[in-house]
């Protein structure tokens, strides 16, 4: 039995923390046992389905693994090599054409083998001929792409229960929402001894099968695309303060599409609270939320000094808040909405992975919140775009007296004004009209980008600190 494999065991704890998809780099493995292993082919090359349970710091993790067993290992994947176990070698089958076929073979079956369930989304039909290639950029997931028609998804580390990403998108496919991709099947857990569903009762999702947009363009890759062009924009002689003024002076201005991304996101809005509702917040719980955005600033100053010039005004953004609460709907929102969520199709705009923000409990993530939390979301990542150009050394030319911030404000400005434009016209609450709750969720997710920025990528510290100096003025 694979479980009771101490050499498997040993090459596992060995090669998971080498793996981008790990969260647990920043500790030692205290244990790490096979929690249920699931056989989905014999014979050479064969496929078993792990979940491994890994201890660290008194807290235990799930990682689900597709392990490849075959006694010669083409050169293919050498680079996904784990060890040798019985004179066979033991891989990373997530990387295996031969073998993930088989997962479209059991979603059009419909297949139940062990605790695993294969399910497809009403009554659609799943191609089974299709080959698989990883998307080797992921961090967290793997995802497998099948020919140009299907994208899967493999969770690495699991949720409890189902994971939201399946529940909200599934949801939004019934409903016939035409801003997301629509789901053809998963892939569970059922609960129950190994299950790991953390006592929910739920099974948990391993995978998720959807639409794969072959034509799409990811939203940061085309806004970063007009902010070097603007960039490069070089001014009639004698009209510099047009230049610094007027972000849509220079070709691959990015405003009308912001705007249709303002739209999209208010339709698929009005879409989650069909699927899911809307219930009212009352304004001590209001009050409360203002209370712990101001509790995640003092911390957040605490451990990143570059933020305390701006606390003040921060500060007051939350009392502001606290002070004119009263009783706020909230729904179902995107969660970690910016510009790499998003993809610009031939038939407009697609938001993807409803996940939520990876630093935040499951619990935290399932919250109801007001849609314009979303919206601050994606207003913070116009101000990201506008400035990774001048944070990524070398990328682009300096120019004098802070003349690249500025114009970096006015791009920002511009797409930010589109998108809630395209938001407001579309239905969504109108951003201009609820300023002060606005301000305070800008504000909240800033501290969140400086805390992250400084935990994981320092050089980046810089873009959400400048951008601060302009919204907190």
């Amino acid at each position: 039995m694979l479980t009771s494999e101490t050499a498997l065991v040993r090459a596992l704890a060995e090669w998971l923390p080498r793996q981008r998809w790990f969260g647990g780099k920043d500790g030692p493995i205290d244990e790490l046992t096979i929690g249920t292993a699931t056989a989905l082919r014999s014979g050479d090359p064969a496929l078993h389905h792990l979940i491994l349970d890994v201890r660290q710091n008194g807290v235990t993790d799930h990682y689900q693994l597709l392990l490849g067993v075959r006694r010669e290992l083409p050169h293919r994947l050498q680079h996904v090599e784990i060890g040798t176990v019985h004179g066979a070698f033991v891989y990373d089958a997530a990387h295996d054409a031969d073998l993930t076929r088989i997962l479209l073979d059991a979603l059009a079956a419909e297949a139940a083998v062990g605790p695993l369930r294969f399910r497809r989304a009403g009554g659609a039909g799943i191609r089974t001929d299709l080959t698989s290639l990883p998307i080797t950029a992921e961090q967290s997931n793997t995802s497998l792409l099948f020919g140009d028609t299907y994208i899967c998804k493999l969770f690495r580390r699991l949720s409890q229960g189902v994971n939201l990403d399946l529940e909200v998108n599934l949801a939004l496919t019934r409903r016939g929402c035409p801003h997301v991709p629509a789901v053809h099947g998963w892939i569970e857990l059922e609960p129950g001894p190994g299950a790991r569903d953390g006592g929910t009762g739920e099974p948990v999702t391993l995978a998720l099968l959807s639409d794969y947009l072959h034509t799409g363009a990811d939203g940061w890759s085309l806004a970063i695309a007009s902010v070097r062009d603007w960039f490069a924009h070089t001014p009639p002689a004698g009209d510099d303060e047009w230049a610094e003024l007027d972000a849509s002076a220079a070709g691959g201005d990015f405003a009308a599409e912001a705007e249709r991304l303002g739209a999209a996101t208010a339709q698929v809005h009005r879409a989650l609270v069909g699927a899911f509702g809307v219930r009212t917040l009352p304004a001590a719980e209001v009050r409360a939320a203002a209370s712990r955005m101001n509790a995640e600033l003092t911390a957040a100053c605490r451990a990143v000094p570059g933020l305390r010039p701006h606390a003040k005004a921060l500060t007051a953004a939350y009392l502001d808040l606290a002070a004119q609460a009263e009783p706020m709907p909230v729904q179902r929102v995107h969660g970690d909405y910016h510009l790499g969520q998003v993809l610009r199709t031939e038939s407009g705009w697609t938001l993807l992975d409803f996940e939520g923000e990876p630093a935040r409990t499951q619990h935290e993530r399932r919250a109801l919140a007001h849609p314009l939390r979303d919206v601050a979301g994606m207003l913070r990542s116009f101000e990201y775009a506008a400035r990774f150009l001048i944070a990524k050394s070398g990328t682009v030319p300096p120019e004098p007296g802070g003349r690249l911030e500025t114009r970096a404000h006015a791009w920002a400005a511009r797409n930010r004004a589109a998108f809630c434009r395209g938001y407001a016209a579309a239905g969504g609450a109108d951003p201009a009209a609820h300023g002060v709750l606005m301000r305070a969720l800008e504000f909240e997710k800033a501290v969140y980008e400086v805390r992250y920025e400084a935990r994981n990528r320092p050089a980046w510290l810089p873009v959400p600190l400048t951008s601060l100096a302009h919204l907190a003025a």
